[in-house]
This record gives C-alpha cells, sequence and structure tokens, in this order.
C-alpha cells in the first residue's frame, strides 16, 4: 500500500457529528432557561424540535445526563434535572477549592507568555459581556479559566471542572440575569488576572474566594426564594 501521499488522507478537524450539534442545542435550551427544571424532555416532540432521528435525541440525553442536567425517572422519563441550592452550594464549593487553587499555582509561576494568554482570554471575555451575547460570555469565561488551570499544571482538577461545566454554565446564566452584584463578572476576572500578573498567589486565591462567594450567595437567594 502506497502511503507517501498520505498527506491529503488526514483529517484536520474532526467533524461536528449531529449527537454533538443535538446535545449543544438541548444543553443551551437549559442554560437560558427555555427548558426549566422538572420539564419533561419528549423525544418525540424533541426529534421535530431538532430535526433529527430519536437515536440522536437518546444520545444526546445520556450524554446530558453525564453532565446532570438531565434526570430520567422511571415513570416520568428524561426530565431537565431541577436546580436547587443543595446541589449548587456544592458545585460552588468544589469551583472556590479547585479555582482559588489553581489561581495561587498560577501566580507562583506566571511568565510573561502565561500573562500574556491570560490578558489576551480577559479581552476576550470583556468584548464578550461588552456584546451582551450569553453563548459568547460562557466560552469566554471557560477560555479565561482554562488558560489560568492549564497554565498552573491542573489538568485533572481541570477536566473535573469541565464535568460540572454544564451545572456551572446554568448557574452563571441565572446570576448573570440579575442586576445587583457588587462587582461586575468582568470586573472579578479582572482582579484576579492582576493578582496573577503580579505574581501574588494569595490575591489570586482571595479574588476568585471573594466572585465565587458573591456569586454563591445571589444563587442561593433566587433559589431559595424560588422554593
Amino acid at each position: 500500500m502506497d502511503q507517501t501521499n498520505d498527506a491529503d488522507l488526514r483529517i484536520e478537524h474532526a467533524p461536528t457529528t449531529l449527537r454533538e450539534l443535538a446535545v449543544d442545542r438541548i444543553r443551551q435550551a437549559i442554560i437560558s432557561g427555555r427548558f426549566t427544571g422538572g420539564d419533561r424532555l419528549v423525544e418525540r416532540t424533541l426529534c421535530d424540535q431538532l430535526g433529527v432521528s430519536r437515536s440522536v435525541v437518546r444520545e444526546a440525553i445520556r450524554y446530558l445526563e453525564a453532565e446532570g442536567l438531565v434526570e430520567t425517572q422511571a415513570r416520568s422519563g428524561p426530565m431537565v434535572a431541577k436546580l436547587d441550592w443543595g446541589r449548587a452550594q456544592q458545585v460552588y464549593n468544589i469551583r472556590r477549592l479547585l479555582e482559588a487553587d489553581a489561581a495561587a499555582a498560577c501566580a507562583r509561576i506566571a511568565d510573561t507568555r502565561i500573562k500574556d494568554r491570560l490578558r489576551r482570554a480577559l479581552t476576550n471575555l470583556e468584548a464578550a459581556f461588552s456584546d451582551a451575547a450569553p453563548s459568547r460570555v460562557y466560552e469566554a469565561t471557560t477560555e479565561f479559566y482554562e488558560t489560568i488551570f492549564t497554565s498552573a499544571g491542573h489538568d485533572i482538577a481541570w477536566e473535573v471542572v469541565q464535568r460540572l461545566n454544564g451545572r456551572i454554565s446554568r448557574l452563571r446564566a441565572l446570576t448573570l440575569a440579575t442586576t445587583d452584584r457588587r462587582i461586575s463578572g468582568p470586573a472579578h476576572m479582572a482582579r484576579i488576572c492582576e493578582a496573577i500578573c503580579n505574581k501574588d498567589a494569595t490575591a489570586a486565591a482571595k479574588a476568585v474566594s471573594d466572585h465565587l462567594t458573591e456569586a454563591s450567595e445571589i444563587a442561593r437567594r433566587l433559589l431559595e426564594n424560588e422554593k
């Protein structure tokens, strides 16, 4: 078999599958609140809404179950997982531990390359907030934190955060919709960025903790009032 011209066979970019598209559409519908906690996810209805087969919908639902956004009950079938303060508090506590530790570690080793990457990520995040496009805000925020975790070498911790990303984005959408933030999201991120670039590990960890403490308090109030 002639392998001299294998370059033209190489797949440079993996194609987006129907399942991935379906997962993304349903996930965004849950995060945005279009599908709310307790809503049944009827396969036939989703097939019509998404324009895909039932097998694709079933795969997407299984994937979103793993993210904690969907729950399946014996009698009711799959439904959007309810968002309550008990679960949200656990997510915030995990984030506080992992993100504060990663920010401190990143600050200790921050060199010119890391600082440049983080400042670019902050610029992208600020632009996303200015555009007020929720999907861009979630992507830019994820990029900002990914830069911190990967620069610090906290790859396993980042994998844990990614598994929680659906729930994190859902809580982020909840808190960003309010107007009672003492400090805006970009301002918090700027403080984290500044502390890391100043190689101040203590200040970086505190900036992360302050940000999550404020966000969690807003989420607690909203979720408890909703209950």
